[in-house]
């Protein structure tokens, strides 16, 4: 025995939004023309935006902060670290006159827990300008010079920024060597809704001027090929001897035949420029 069951009717909104899909896919106006232009194309963005940082900052107190270049293990290589004084119970630094200025880090010879800070990763430490934290689309890196040791700020994504110096050494030298920060950089603390967080920013109020960022080093110029052909002289060509007939022999090179020209060594490519 089949027993009825109710029918259950649509309300007309989606009885109008059913029929007006099924009228749009028989007749194909749903398709890649269509979509928005956004969804369309797979290409980044001219400037990547981080997204509104949901920290704040606070000021600190510069005095009780060093910022020091720390050498990687036995390596010629350095890394940043920020050490803090929390507190007067012991001395977690010393730091030498001269520059570059050589820092004894005490706090590593004692159990510096609530007398001082350390900052040694991104986990600790980022970039921000503004009010925009960075720290997702740059990182901090020590890069070691012949005659200077900087500390910069290097994008990670394309077009998140320029390029910036944050501080420098004043000097080449080595162990743990003191960083100067750049006129308009310095140090201040990250909040949440008010509140201190223990992650350092290196921070400036606004992007610095063209003429503050690094500029590229001159592209090497290609060395002189061996197959160039030599200028040409600015007095009259002088003509080539034409042999007799029967004299070209072995070693010797024939004159091309008429109306066809002999083609020139191809010049090497200059060396790619990485």
């Amino acid at each position: 025995m089949r027993l009825p069951f109710p029918r259950r009717i649509a309300p007309p909104a989606q009885r109008a939004a059913a029929v007006a899909l099924v009228s749009c896919l028989a007749g194909g106006a749903i398709g890649p023309a269509t979509l928005p232009a956004r969804a369309q194309s797979s290409e980044p963005s001219a400037f990547a935006k981080p997204a509104p940082s949901l920290f704040g900052m606070a000021d600190l107190d510069s005095q009780k902060f060093l910022v020091v270049a720390a050498p990687i293990g036995s390596s010629s290589r350095s890394q940043l670290n920020i050490y803090e004084q929390v507190n007067g119970r012991r001395p977690c630094f010393a730091v030498a006159t001269g520059r570059p200025a050589v820092v004894n880090p005490l706090l590593s010879t004692f159990d510096f827990s609530g007398i001082c800070g350390r900052y040694i990763d991104a986990n600790g430490y980022s970039v921000r300008v503004g009010d925009t934290d960075l720290a997702t689309v740059y990182r901090l890196s020590v890069v070691n010079q012949d005659s200077d040791t900087l500390l910069m700020a290097l994008p990670t994504r394309p077009g998140a920024g320029p390029e910036m110096v944050v501080g420098r050494t004043l000097g080449s030298g080595t162990g743990f060597l003191k960083l100067e920060l750049e006129p308009g950089w310095r140090l201040a603390r990250r909040t949440f809704r008010g509140r201190s967080l223990g992650h350092v920013y290196l921070y400036r109020d606004s992007w610095p001027a063209v003429s503050e960022t690094p500029t590229a080093a001159p592209l090497p110029q290609p060395a002189p090929s061996s197959h160039s052909t030599p200028p040409a002289s600015s007095g009259p060509a002088a003509k080539a001897p034409v042999p007799a007939p029967g004299s070209v022999g072995l070693g010797s090179e024939a004159p091309p035949a008429a109306g066809r020209s002999t083609p020139s060594a191809p010049s090497s490519p200059p060396p790619a420029v990485r």
